[in-house]
C-alpha cells in the first residue's frame, strides 16, 4: 500500500506544518501543570504485534497520577494526540486504523480476529470515533474493566475487521472526513 504511506507522510508533514507550535505550547504547559516532562512515551502494540513508542501530551500529574486540569482540557480535544503525527510521519502508525492499545488486549488476539494486527494502528478510525468519549462512557460502569472487556473491546474488534476487509485510500479519506466532520467541527 505505497499510495497509504504516501498518503499517511503527505498529511503528517501538512499536521506538523500546521501544529508545531501548539506540540510545543502543550509541552511547556504540560511540564508546568504536571510537573513532568510534558511528553508522555509508552509502549502500545503495532502491526503485525510488535510494540512500539507512542508519543503524547503529558496530561497526568507525574506524583499523583492523577488528570491535570489542562489534562482534562486536552484529553477531551484530543490534543494530547498531536504528537502521533511523528508517529505517523516515522511509520509506526498511519492516519487510519485501529487505535494502539497496551499489551494485554490486541496482542492476545485469537483466530480470524488476528488480521487487525496486519494494519498499522491508526490516529483514527471508526471505532475511535464511536467511542469518543470512552472514559466517560467507562467511568459510567459499575464494572468498567468488565464492560470494557465484554462490551466495548468485541465491537472494536469487529469495527477493525471490517475496516481491514473493507480498507482503501477512499475509505481512509471517508473515515477522516467523517472524524472531521463529527469530532471537530
Amino acid at each position: 500500500m505505497a499510495a497509504k504511506r504516501i498518503f499517511d507522510l503527505f498529511l503528517s508533514i501538512i499536521g506538523l506544518f500546521l501544529t508545531w507550535w501548539i506540540i510545543l505550547l502543550l509541552i511547556v504547559i504540560s511540564r508546568i501543570d504536571t510537573g513532568g516532562s510534558g511528553i508522555f512515551k509508552q509502549r502500545r502494540v503495532g502491526q503485525y504485534g510488535k510494540l512500539f513508542t507512542i508519543y503524547k501530551i503529558r496530561s497526568m500529574h507525574a506524583v499523583t497520577g492523577e488528570i491535570s486540569k489542562t489534562g482534562k482540557f486536552i484529553r477531551k480535544y484530543k490534543l494530547d494526540e498531536l504528537p502521533q503525527f511523528f508517529n505517523i510521519l516515522n511509520g509506526s502508525m498511519s492516519f487510519v486504523g485501529p487505535r494502539p492499545d497496551i499489551p494485554g488486549y490486541y496482542d492476545l488476539l485469537q483466530g480470524e480476529d488476528r488480521v487487525i494486527l496486519e494494519l498499522k494502528p491508526g490516529l483514527v478510525s471508526r471505532a475511535a470515533m464511536k467511542y469518543f468519549n470512552e472514559d466517560e462512557i467507562l467511568a459510567a460502569q459499575s464494572n468498567p474493566e468488565q464492560y470494557n472487556d465484554e462490551v466495548i473491546f468485541p465491537d472494536k474488534i469487529q469495527m477493525n475487521k471490517n475496516y481491514y476487509y473493507n480498507r482503501s485510500l477512499k475509505e481512509d479519506i471517508k473515515i477522516l472526513f467523517s472524524f472531521i466532520n463529527t469530532t471537530l467541527l
